[in-house]
Order: structure tokens, then sequence, then C-alpha cells
């Protein structure tokens, strides 16, 4: 037991330094910075502004994690079904944007969406003048979307992988169609790898900064950067370590429905995350 304890030990210390003393940090800051009391809770929630980046955050985070399920999902169940060979090139396509920091990526995004970009000249040869893309939620939308597809693809691939196909054979041999096969049979079977998959997209998107504040405007302002403006613009500590702790509150609601829903439907969110890695 006692070896034991010491193997985890490292661990420990790496979680006390790195994240038990920066969350006792934000906490202590939300109450006490810059006088002791819930002053800064009272700001949050008297502020409607504070309520718009919030829902905002939401919403967009929301729609990024459809927007990956819906191309990831059809990728990952290509790449099941394709030959070795193509299937390996597939998964370097999936894994070559880990090799690239996510500033870079998003700075394409910028050169891309511009009215001036290469996007935009292709669509002047079909009469739009100006794209107008830059600075608007769809341009938040594509590129978070595109940072954040790789995250959903691997967990549905990695459960799909593991789905006998030998079940749809057995389905269709006792009269159901290839389209009834699929939807009775696979898809249930897939969707432990599609919840991994859209909670860890969703739950990413929620800290999302450099992209929203690279591709959005000031109306597409998300919880992080309310953050950095308060604490590095404004030097309002205590403002933006309770942004900090409804960022984080929100992150652990989200996954507490997602157990509670998991476990009604027969499972937990770890046998989920697992399902989808067997």
């Amino acid at each position: 037991m006692s070896g034991m304890l010491l193997a985890l030990l490292p661990a420990f210390l790496v979680l006390a330094v790195f994240y038990f003393y920066p969350m006792l940090s934000v906490l202590v800051a939300a109450f006490t910075h810059p006088t002791p009391g819930l002053q800064n809770f009272e700001w949050f929630f008297s502020q409607q502004v504070n309520l718009d980046v919030l829902g905002r955050t939401l919403l967009i985070s929301f729609w990024v994690m459809v927007v990956c399920i819906v191309f990831a999902y059809p990728f990952a169940y290509y790449m099941t079904i394709a030959k070795p060979a193509r299937r390996n090139l597939l998964m370097l396509m999936v894994l070559i944007p880990f090799l690239t920091s996510t500033v870079v990526r998003t700075f394409a995004w910028v050169i891309l969406l511009q009215d001036s970009g290469p996007i935009g000249a292709f669509m002047q040869v079909f009469g739009v003048e100006q794209l107008g893309i830059m600075r608007t939620p769809a341009a938040v939308l594509i590129g978070m979307a595109q940072v954040l597809l790789p995250f959903v693809v691997l967990p549905m691939y990695s459960n799909m992988a593991q789905i006998d196909r030998r079940l749809l054979t057995a389905a269709e041999s006792l009269g159901a169609s290839p389209g009834r096969a699929f939807l009775s049979v696979y898809l249930p079977l897939s969707l432990p790898g599609v919840a991994a998959g859209a909670l860890l997209c969703f739950v990413m998107a929620l800290g999302f900064y450099i992209t929203p504040a690279m591709l959005g405007s000031s109306r597409e302002t998300f919880l992080s950067t309310l953050i950095q403006g308060q604490v590095q613009g404004l030097g309002q500590w205590g403002h933006g370590a309770v942004i900090g702790l409804m960022l984080l509150l929100v992150t652990v609601l989200i996954l507490a429905i997602a157990g509670i829903i998991s476990r009604r439907a027969g499972g937990s969110v770890a046998s989920m995350v697992g399902g989808s890695k067997a």
C-alpha cells in the first residue's frame, strides 16, 4: 500500500502545484479582491453583458460540437471500412493538425476568410463582391470546428473500429435493409464514441480564447476573452476570478448532466470514454 502511495506522489505533487494551488488562488481572489465579500459575484450577475457572453459561449460551443459531429461521424465511419493504406492516410490527415499551433491554424483562417483572401477572390468569379465572413459568428464557428474536429474523430473511430460488422450482415440476413441495419444496429453501438467526442469537443470549446479573439469581433466575445480583458486590461483580478469560476462551474455542471444521462442509459461517462477506446 505504501509503495502505491509513493508511486502516486509525483502525480499528486504535479496536480497540487499546477492545478490545486492555482484553483485555490482563483477562489480566494474571487472572494477577497479588492476587498472581502461577494461584490465580485454581484458584479457578474448584475451586468447583462456578462450573462450575454456566457450565453454566447454556450451557444457557439454547442454549434461547434454539432458541426464537428456531423463531419466527424462519416469520416470516422469511412476510416473503419477503408483499406489499410487509405486508412493510414486518413489517420495521418487527422493527426497532422496536432503538429501545428492553434495560433498558426487560426491565422491561416484569417487569411482565407478575409474579403481579399483566396476564398473571396474565388467567390468574386461568381459575382460575390464581398465574402463578409470575417468578424462574424460563422468565422468563429469555422475556425473552432477545424481545430476541434480531430478530437471528435479519434474517439468515434476508436469506438467504431471495435464494432463487429458481422452484426450488420446478420441483421440484413434477417430481412433488414442496409439502412435499417445501420440505424438499428450500428448507430446505437457507435453512440458511446459519439458521446465521448461530443463531450470532449463541447468542454474544450467553452475555454477557447485565440480563435474567437482572432476571427470574431466584440460581438463574439467568449468568457475566456472577458477574463483577459478584466485581468490584463482593467486589472480587476476579482472579476476575472469570478468569470473563471463561472466557466469552471458550467463545465462541471455539463459533466454532471452527461453523467446522469449516461447512468440512466446504463453506463457512465467513464464507460463511454472507455468504450470508445476499448
